[in-house]
């Protein structure tokens, strides 16, 4: 009895050492792949696996990734009686996880495959469990994203006790396909456990791994966009006023707070307009640019990094200088390069890759800024030119009508002739004065009252205006150059064909919480412009005020033949 007794304590402590070894084996297993797993973390191809998507290139990288582990997890395994114990359910259980049911079903097929290749009595019951815990992980996945939890799918916790019921339910597997039953149950119960903690906790501490590299790089993002936008705020219109020193300075200012890095420098294509940090003793603005590396950058118009070790930065200013690296951008103006921005790092510091990502970025801010600026000076000298048109286009003829008006009314009214002479002046002074953008609607007034003026003098008693414009607008600014072009429009085209009675009406009125601004004539001979009209006036004028106040202020035109035409537009009230 107690020879037997003693013989079932042996077995039972050969049976706990057969345990622990295994277990032990299977642990030093997974240590193989979590140090896979971190050096895969610290490669571009951790990339798919911090994020859950559907694209199609993500459901193939994590086949193949986990594939590969899946094989490898068959390979490293021990063999037992006839069978192999192993960590391959770690690769099917995540490939599941990260892909859905397709990718964990596919992992977990190549892997049984794999499998079933090398025989045994297990080879049937290994491939279809193998699969089985694939589609577990796919499920879960399916499950939780569905739940708008996909979160959790990185808790190692999950994926702790999901992998744990895949292996539980590999086992129960193993005992309903494996033949004979007796093998079966006898290899089930030697490999059960280890295999059931190796892989559940493999799993949950390659996941832990994952997860780790997930926050570190959403605090990377986090800090790269909250600095990101912090520049673009501070630095948002500076550039507008045009690429210069002035600006140019700000900006720098602002980049060098925000970076931290030890200086930073602007340049056109000749000189250095801004530097801010380290060195600026002798980085003077204003001073050409001495720096070879630099006018390779715009030559080339491409970044040059220069790291102070393989490639060494050397200031070019003095030998003393504390500059240790370089990365130089070139900035540009659509295709066309027209200076530089350059972030610096003292010696013995290396450039961080935030730094560097964020410089790239700061330099298509610049850009883009630097190409709206050349824009709107554009577009500023095209508003130049259209009022400079419409002089062109009223002045000859104008010119020529009044003087010959002054000349008729100098020989019987002398007087009259000297006050239409002073309103000539004042109408070309006015002209003058236009060259402006805007101007108040009180003088945009005395100017049209001026052209009426030597006009009447030319139609007598063929021509009559009335006035009604509310004070309150007086102050109100508007696009230059604007009334004149209509008045004008209804008395060439209007009060000059009738033989008597012609009256022009200019007058305000509220119109759907705004004012509206109206030009009437009682001529009514306003005609449609073909397709092929070429005539600039109007279309100018139009152009000038819904830039200024917006699409509800274009121009409108009514008309009745002999009867009226109206030419009105809208001034907002509130502005």
């Amino acid at each position: 009895m107690t020879e037997s007794i003693s013989t079932s304590h042996l077995r039972n402590r050969y049976l706990n050492s057969g345990y622990m070894e295994l277990i032990l084996s299977l642990l030093q297993q997974t240590c193989v792949y979590l140090v896979l797993a971190y050096m895969i973390s610290k490669t571009p191809l951790i990339l798919p696996l911090l994020s859950i998507s559907s694209r199609l290139s993500h459901k193939i990288s994590c086949y193949i990734l986990f594939s590969l582990f899946c094989i490898m997890g068959t390979y490293f395994g021990l063999q037992i009686n006839d069978a192999i114990a192993n960590t391959r359910a770690m690769g099917a259980v995540m490939g599941g996880l990260f892909g859905g049911p397709v990718v964990g079903f596919a992992v977990g097929f190549t892997g049984g495959i794999h499998r079933y290749s090398l025989g045994g009595f297990t080879d049937l019951a290994c491939a279809v469990s193998t699969t089985a815990e694939g589609l577990i992980g796919g499920l879960l996945h399916v499950y939780l994203v569905r739940k708008n939890k996909a979160s959790q799918l990185f808790n190692p916790m999950v994926v702790f006790s999901v992998t744990l019921f895949a292996e539980i339910m590999q086992m129960l597997i193993l005992l309903a396909v494996a033949k004979p039953f007796t093998q079966a149950y006898a290899l089930v119960s030697d490999i059960a456990a280890p295999m059931i903690i190796a892989n559940s906790v493999g799993a949950a501490l390659f996941m832990s791994i994952i997860q780790d590299r997930k926050t570190i790089f959403e605090k990377y993002s986090a800090t790269f966009s909250r600095r990101a936008l912090t520049i673009a705020e501070r630095s948002v219109g500076i550039l507008h006023g045009g690429f210069n020193s002035d600006n140019a300075q700000k900006i720098v200012r602002i980049v060098y707070e925000e970076t931290n890095v030890g200086a930073v420098a602007i340049t056109d294509r000749e000189k250095i307009l801004a530097f801010v940090g380290i060195g600026d003793e002798h980085h003077i603005p204003n001073t050409p640019i001495s720096s070879q590396s630099t006018l390779t950058a715009m030559e080339k118009n491409d970044i040059i990094y220069l790291d102070g070790k393989e490639n060494p930065y050397q200031c070019s200013l003095s030998a003393d200088c504390k500059l240790g690296s370089a990365l130089i951008i070139p900035l540009r103006a659509g295709n066309e390069v027209v200076g530089t921005i350059k972030l610096y790092e003292p010696k013995l510091k290396l450039f961080s890759t935030i730094n560097m990502s964020m410089g790239e970025g700061i330099a298509q801010l610049l850009s883009s800024q630097i190409l709206f600026s050349n824009y709107q000076q554009q577009q500023t000298l095209l508003t130049q030119a259209e009022i400079k048109l419409l002089h062109a286009q009223v002045n000859p003829h104008f010119l020529f009508n009044a003087l010959n008006t002054i000349s008729a009314v100098t020989r019987r009214e002398p007087n009259k002739a000297r006050e239409l002479i002073q309103h000539l002046s004042h109408f070309f002074r006015s002209n003058l004065k236009q060259n402006i953008n805007t101007v108040k609607l009180k003088d945009e007034l005395a100017h049209v009252n001026a052209y009426l003026t030597i006009e009447k003098a030319r139609f007598t008693d063929r021509l009559e205006v009335e006035w009604d414009i509310d004070p309150l607008l007086y102050e109100i600014e508007l696009p230059s150059f604007t009334l004149q072009p209509l008045v004008e429009n209804a008395i060439k085209h209007g009060i000059s064909n009738l033989l008597e009675g012609g009256k022009v009406k200019i007058y305000s009125e509220q119109y759907q919480g705004n004012y509206r601004v109206t030009v009437e004539d009682n001529a009514g001979s306003y005609q449609k412009p073909n397709s092929d009209h070429v005539g600039l006036g109007m279309e100018i004028v139009n152009k000038r005020l819904t830039n200024f106040f917006g699409q509800d202020s274009a121009l409108k035109i009514e008309s009745q033949p002999q009867q009226f035409t109206r030419m009105s537009f809208i001034i907002p009230k509130e502005l």
